[in-house]
């Protein structure tokens, strides 16, 4: 049992819970690579709020639930983890978006960057419950196949255009 609000509620959702904490790392990471790129706090907002859907839709899949995703486990630490300066995961972004390399990256933040395995991870989930997650897939070619992360970005931010909020039922 997880604690997961104000008010010390007790969450039994540990797949959720685990699912969240793991893949916000990743979300981080490509967070940072926006920051460092020099895009704004409006763009980063919108690439936060559209990897929310893929959270929530990886959690159910593997049969967490949408609510805990969606509470403070989920996009509270989510928020946080993507807009905090300490954030070691968000921080490698940042330094990966200024065009350093992932190596150098992880050298210089000097502590471990969960995102990095999170987002090898989640891609790996993606694929075997057949769920989209555009984001991880992105930070993933960043990560492990040397794509630009500006070029990354350009492809998120100017992807189609969806309904995103019909996605998880």
């Amino acid at each position: 049992k997880v604690t997961s609000d104000f008010n010390s509620k007790v969450v039994d959702d540990v797949i959720g819970v685990e699912t969240g904490g793991s893949i916000k790392n990743a979300i981080a990471v490509v967070s940072g690579v926006a920051t460092g790129y020099g895009l704004g706090e409006n763009a980063r907002a919108a690439l936060i709020s559209r990897s929310i859907i893929e959270i929530v839709s990886i959690v159910v899949a593997l049969g967490g639930k949408k609510e805990t995703a969606y509470g403070l486990s989920g996009i509270g630490d989510l928020i946080v983890t993507c807009a905090s300066v300490h954030s070691r995961n968000r921080k490698a972004g940042v330094l990966m978006g200024q065009g350093k390399t992932m190596d150098e990256a992880m050298k210089e933040v000097k502590m471990v960057v969960e995102g990095v395995y999170s987002a090898k991870a989640a891609m790996l989930l993606s694929k075997k419950y057949n769920v989209s997650m555009p984001i991880i897939e992105q930070v993933n070619l960043i990560l492990f196949e040397n794509k630009p992360a500006d070029e990354a970005v350009k492809d998120l931010m100017f992807r189609d255009k969806r309904v995103e909020n019909s996605v998880v039922k």
